[in-house]
């Protein structure tokens, strides 16, 4: 799991530790240190820490014009027992929706497992987002079965063509846009 490093091609674009408005504001990196883990297993440093002791994230991309970040996610996504969404939503979401953030496109790639809590966090963070939404990019199959299982796709869109999107080789803007007109596809 070390040698996972968050995505980078973006960072021409965008650095949250460089963000006056992120909260990760000033966050300083080892290249060297492997300070971070989950379990018993080492991550790579350049994932930011919000609290949880499973769940680490990247913001990848912010835009405050439009509204709208990129957040890539790696570990066991516990509530549970860690209330990671709580943690979530107090130290990360909260402060960007303060900056005019209403839409997260939240990357679960390296998601590997979730175990559920009640919902009340995301009822909070979807009434939070008002014209805004929540997405899921490319979550394993498991993982959206366990989300639906907790009816938490009530609150973040899953699914089609969300669960297997080519995001890699797009700049943030496109990203943005595919996922905006699955989302605008459904509503119609």
């Amino acid at each position: 799991m070390h040698e996972i490093e968050p995505f980078y091609r973006w960072r021409d674009d965008y650095v949250a530790a460089e963000d006056e408005k992120s909260p990760f504001f000033e966050t300083e990196y080892s290249e060297f240190e492997y300070d971070k883990k989950i379990y018993n297993y080492y991550i790579h440093p350049q994932w930011d820490t919000f609290g949880s002791q499973t769940l680490y994230l990247k913001v990848l991309y912010a835009d405050y014009e439009l509204g709208y970040t990129i957040i890539e996610f790696i570990g066991e996504w516990n509530d549970a027992i860690y209330n990671d969404i709580m943690l979530l939503k107090r130290e990360v979401i909260e402060l960007m929706a303060g900056e005019g953030i209403n839409k997260y496109i939240l990357i679960g790639e390296n998601v590997l497992n979730f175990h559920a809590s009640d919902d009340l966090y995301y009822e909070e963070w979807f009434q939070d987002v008002e014209d805004g939404w929540i997405a899921a990019l490319n979550f394993r199959d498991h993982v959206i079965d366990e989300f639906k299982n907790s009816n938490i796709d009530y609150y973040i869109n899953f699914g089609g063509q969300l669960n297997d999107m080519t995001w890699r080789n797009l700049k943030p803007i496109q990203v943005f846009h595919k996922v905006q007109e699955q989302l605008s596809h459904r509503l119609n």
